[in-house]
């Protein structure tokens, strides 16, 4: 197991660590679909950038975390790797058995 593995799996156990992060995992669950999308593709940031509009550091800032995008920017982005975005609602419940 890798030190970030070990590291993570000891701060969780802090139940106000774990409470944030399972906040901001949504955020991230999307971030890194994106980032394995474009990656899956091998495109790069630019190369997405052209075909969306959206500019490379706008690109940069969503896959770091540090720019909220709107829906329509996020469909747009989706448009640009070729795909659909799908937004779903899941209960806590089965979101467990996943």
């Amino acid at each position: 197991m890798s030190s970030y593995r070990k590291y993570k799996e000891e701060v969780l156990k802090n139940p106000l660590v774990k409470e944030e992060y399972d906040a901001i995992q949504p955020e991230y669950d999307i971030i890194q679909a994106m980032i394995n999308a474009r990656n899956d593709q091998k495109m790069t940031q630019k190369e997405l950038s052209i075909k969306t509009g959206i500019t490379q550091a706008d690109i940069s800032r969503i896959e770091n975390g540090t720019r909220n995008p709107s829906l329509t920017m996020m469909k747009r982005l989706a448009e640009g790797l070729g795909m659909q975005l799908k937004l779903e609602f899941i209960s806590p419940i089965a979101k467990k058995s996943v």
